[in-house]
């Protein structure tokens, strides 16, 4: 018998089950290993007795598609996957996507828009009266009024347009096991809000119960000051020390979110990462050329969650919360020392990380005892001054796995905090990271270069960057070693106008090549940039912000960053017209772009190569 979970009846009887206690209805393939959240709490219910069955990209066209397992003893779990569907869809330019990573063979369209929301109403249709919990990234960042990009308004909590009952929210580890064992008890699922990490309906609010009362959805749909207010409302209480419920009204009823559950202790991530997982997709996939998702994380390692960095345009505040968790090193050795073993393995750990792969504790010591500070940060705009800066747990991590037989090379790819990084007095790390874990090419995000930005990016200074670089020129001219820096940038982040788009241009034109990672900035639910894009207000100081939405403008400020492309050249001479900066167009060593007329009155013309950082490599000899 597989050790996969059942995904068909007749492997649900060949378990001797007659009734699955829980459903599980997913929008990814089924892929058994702790980065697919379906099967961290399927396994996580399974280590606790309950039988979990596994309905994956059911056919939503036919509703009938969810009746593989019959009814459920306790009730339905579901999740859109990995990524919220609308983002795993479309482009920021609200262009459909031509692949999914997450499906067998890579096939775009096996899950509906709005995929929470659509299951929910699937399982409704044909079970009126069942319990539906939802969870995942989807349901987090859309547990309460949003605002959604895609069709440009002001949603309900996604409670209301699924019909589910609760929402777990969140890394979900103890609040599903506590919904599992209260179904159990025979408690009614509208009676189940009392669990943290929960997100419930109710027709009146407690009586002296200590919840803050949200603006109505109404107000907030009327007035988007409110909604702006009402957004770092929920900001500031996503701690568990600290955070208290909040209540936002619709109509005649509340939607009542319970404050955060506790981060887990390192026994208990150990415990999470212990379970049986296959660490792959389901057989069943083969014949359709695989999960293409598998390739990146199979021999990556996860070391840790949560993040303190505090960037406005990441949701991680709402979905796995600012206290760092981590897993011991001896639980991260033997998984490791369990992928030397596969048979497809070659040598080389991908990745030994998480949202940051430099963050191996707590921010301070009063974290762990008060929280994280509610509105201050602990990066930006400076470190501070309680940061504890050490990487010597981290080094050592690194270096157990590098000892190990069979591994050739471990790679950090996971994000790498440079201004935590220039904040530690000690070099071991980045030098270590220099000397054993970059192969050329060292990517970091400083997203932007020009103050107003990167202000509102909740990034560091410009001159933090500069002296980072600086730092990591040093180290590997001390270690012999030609390696580069690769920043990541993001265009038309709000408060970016065409004058820091210009500003941001001309430090590309200082690199000597064009960036091969440029994103436009994508508003996703639940993050304080996505709250700026929306309302045009920083809910963090409530000042008015310029965004820039026009697509024309948006087209103009990525021509910037990629001006050596031939194909930009217009856009690129409206952008520095508009920005006033005409002065970048001529032949100095400092302009951007040639005279038009010039360059097609010259005899045999032809636009440059593209430079990238390969092709300039490549040239150098390097």
């Amino acid at each position: 018998m597989s050790g996969f979970l059942p995904v068909t009846r007749q492997e649900m009887e060949e378990r001797g089950w007659e009734q699955a206690d829980f459903v599980y209805v997913i929008g990814d393939a089924y892929v058994d290993h702790p980065s697919f959240g379906h099967a961290i709490i399927s396994r996580i219910l399974e280590a606790h007795g309950y039988r979990v069955a596994i309905i994956s990209q059911p056919d939503w066209k036919e509703p009938q598609s969810i009746e593989t397992f019959g009814r459920p003893r306790l009730g339905f779990l579901v999740t859109a996957g990995n990524m919220d569907s609308m983002v795993n869809h479309y482009t920021v330019s609200k262009k459909r996507r031509r692949t999914d990573a997450y499906t067998p063979g890579g096939v775009m369209g096996k899950r509906p828009d709005y995929a929470t929301a659509v299951y929910c109403q699937m399982i409704r249709r044909v079970y009126k009266d069942v319990p539906i919990v939802v969870g995942g990234i989807e349901a987090s960042l859309r547990r309460l009024a949003h605002y959604d990009y895609w069709s440009d308004r002001l949603r309900h909590s996604i409670l209301i347009d699924s019909g589910a009952d609760l929402i777990s929210y969140g890394m979900g580890e103890r609040s599903i096991v506590e919904i599992a064992d209260a179904l159990d008890a025979g408690i009614p699922v509208r009676e189940i809000t009392f669990i943290r990490g929960t997100v419930f309906k109710c027709k009146e609010l407690l009586e002296g119960a200590d919840i803050l009362r949200l603006p109505d959805y109404s107000a907030l749909k009327a007035d988007k000051r409110s909604y702006a207010k009402s957004f770092y409302t929920q900001y500031c209480n996503m701690d568990s020390h600290y955070g208290k419920a909040l209540a936002e009204k619709y109509e005649d009823f509340y939607v009542v979110q319970n404050p955060p559950c506790a981060p887990l202790s390192m026994e208990e991530m150990d415990e999470v990462y212990a379970l049986p997982y296959e660490r792959t997709y389901h057989p069943s996939y083969e014949a359709l050329g695989g999960v293409p998702a598998i390739a990146e994380i199979k021999f990556s390692l996860i070391s840790n969650r949560g993040c303190f960095g505090g960037c406005s345009f990441c949701a991680l505040t709402f979905h796995q919360g600012r206290t760092v968790q981590v897993r011991s090193h001896a639980s991260i050795v033997d998984e490791a020392k369990k992928m030397t073993e596969d048979k497809d393995f070659k040598g080389y750990i991908h990745d030994v990380g998480g949202p940051t792969a430099n963050f191996r504790h707590p921010s301070c010591q009063a974290q762990l005892k008060r929280g994280v500070c509610p509105t201050r940060q602990c990066l930006f705009p400076k470190p501070c001054p309680h940061l504890e800066v050490d990487h010597t747990d981290y080094i050592a991590l690194l270096r157990k796995l590098r000892a190990l037989p069979g591994v050739k090379k471990v790679f950090i790819r996971s994000g790498l905090r440079f201004d935590y990084m220039l904040a530690d007095k000690d070099d071991s790390f980045l030098e270590e990271l220099c000397r054993y874990h970059v192969s050329g090419q060292l990517k970091v995000a400083p997203e932007h270069v020009a103050e107003p930005v990167l202000q509102k990016m909740g990034k560091p200074s410009h001159k933090v960057y500069e002296e980072f670089s600086r730092r990591y020129r040093r180290i590997n001219e001390k270690i012999e070693k030609k390696q580069y820096l690769v920043p990541y940038l993001m265009s038309s982040h709000p408060g970016c106008r065409m004058q820091e788009a210009v500003e941001l241009a001309e430090f590309v034109r200082d690199l000597g090549y064009m960036p091969e990672q440029v994103q436009d900035f994508y508003p996703t639910p639940s993050t304080i940039s996505t709250c700026m894009y929306y309302t045009g207000l920083d809910p963090r100081t409530m000042e008015p912000v310029y965004v820039p939405k026009n697509p024309h403008e948006k087209a103009l400020q990525r021509a910037l960053i990629q001006y050596r492309d031939p194909k930009n050249r217009e856009m690129v001479e409206e952008a520095l017209t508009l920005a006033g900066r005409r002065d970048l167009i001529g032949y100095g060593p400092k302009c951007l772009i040639r005279p038009k007329d010039k360059d097609a009155g010259k005899r045999g013309a032809r636009p440059a190569k593209k430079k990238t950082i390969r092709n300039i490599h490549k040239k150098k000899g390097n």
